[in-house]
């Protein structure tokens, strides 16, 4: 019984995420989105978002602060 629903939680989650792709392809995030550590946050939290997108969250991210290593 348990392993049936693990089955469904994962199907749902992989639709999640395949709905979350198909939206960062539409807004064309991955041809014209900046090659920054802010648009890869961008393209992901897109993506987490899921359908979740199409009612009207447009999640953007505009600054990331990487720590730099140190030396």
């Amino acid at each position: 019984m348990v392993r049936g629903g693990v089955r469904w939680l994962t199907v749902i989650v992989v639709i999640w995420l395949v709905i979350g792709a198909i939206a960062a392809v539409q807004r064309g995030y991955f041809t014209s989105s900046a090659q920054n550590c802010a648009g890869a946050a961008t393209i992901a939290v897109t993506v987490v978002a899921g359908p979740l997108n199409y009612v009207g969250l447009n999640p953007k991210v505009t600054s990331c602060n990487v720590p730099k290593p140190s030396p």
